[in-house]
């Protein structure tokens, strides 16, 4: 019965999200209390408020931060699988999108690995992204009976595209913005 439910795997994602807003969240807090340590600003926190109520509400706002950026990014990766699904797949029933549901488990697992590795700042990133490469290629996998050859470059190339694109302008945003307060603070 429950190998046949197509819902069965309907909440992984939001689990997924949570674990790894979690882990990105408690790394985040950990590097945040050092930075806040070296201003000098974290002593003056822990005379208000005890050392444990300061770090569960950093690792709090960290979590809750990183929960917002992997809810955007999945809500903009949803669409960007069904826009691909529409320019390049034969079939208009659905059946794909039933299919690829189960690659949700790729970043179930993938969560449950950074939750075991939170302490390595090299491996929370890879682990992230290990399971978004292996996803794709899932989903290219399991769409690639439904699309032409043609099709196939097509679906490829334009989540490259999107994600290029997407990861570059995101970039160089964050380092205007991070010229333009520097250069703020260096003229105050």
């Amino acid at each position: 019965m429950l190998g046949k439910n197509t819902y069965l795997t309907g909440y992984f994602p939001l689990f997924a999200i949570i674990l790894f807003s979690a882990s990105f969240g408690f790394y985040s807090q950990v590097l945040l209390i050092g930075q806040l340590e070296r201003l000098g600003i974290y002593r003056g926190m822990t005379e208000l408020f005890s050392i444990g109520q300061v770090q569960v509400a950093l690792w709090f706002v960290c979590a809750l931060l990183f929960f917002m950026l992997f809810a955007a990014l999945k809500l903009i990766s949803d669409t960007l699988v069904e826009l691909s699904l529409f320019f390049f797949s034969k079939e208009s029933e659905g059946d794909t999108l039933k299919r690829i549901r189960g690659g949700s488990s790729i970043f179930l697992i993938g969560s449950l690995c950074s939750i075991v590795v939170v302490q390595t700042s090299t491996l929370l990133p890879i682990i992230f992204l290990l399971s978004c490469f292996i996803y794709f290629f899932y989903f290219v996998f399991k769409a690639s009976n439904t699309l032409s050859i043609a099709g196939m470059f097509g679906l490829v190339f334009m989540h490259l595209f999107f994600w290029v694109s997407f990861s570059t302008g995101v970039t160089y945003s964050v380092l205007k913005v991070y010229k333009a307060l520097m250069s703020g603070i260096m003229s105050a």
